[in-house]
């Protein structure tokens, strides 16, 4: 009956005889609420924890990915450019080998023409003796 009397006065004995404002239900359910809550808040730390490190690899993985896509668009340029290059070697040798055809062609024009003159002479000398 005393209890009865200081429950409707919201005092209570736990169980170990000791007096709470609660009522022994609601105090392990807070109890139980709190526990509960500093698991979520331990599990809200270890989301965060992860999530950071998480971010911590993304970014350093980023810088790595980069620095590769500057040397790989590095190397694209150095491909484009050997390739100009090649190229206008190419059509210096092609106008070379213009230039050394037109000289071997006016060579040849000029070696026919000194073999007619030396072939004349040749022919005016034999004529030349003959008629002595």
């Amino acid at each position: 009956m005393a209890d009865q009397t200081l429950a409707k006065a919201g005092l209570y004995f736990d169980e170990l005889n000791k007096i709470r404002v609660l009522e022994p239900e609601v105090a392990q359910q807070t109890l139980e609420l709190k526990d509960e809550c500093k698991q979520f808040v331990d599990k809200i730390r270890e989301f965060h924890e992860r999530a950071d490190h998480f971010i911590q690899v993304a970014d350093t993985l980023s810088t790595a990915v980069e620095a590769e896509k500057m040397k790989a668009i590095g190397c694209r340029n150095l491909i484009k450019s050997m390739s100009k290059q090649r190229e206008a070697q190419e059509q210096q040798l092609l106008a070379l080998i213009g230039e050394k055809k037109l000289e071997l062609e006016r060579l040849r024009v000029q070696y026919e023409s000194l073999h007619r003159t030396d072939a004349d002479q040749l022919e005016f000398i034999e004529q030349f003796i003959l008629q002595k």
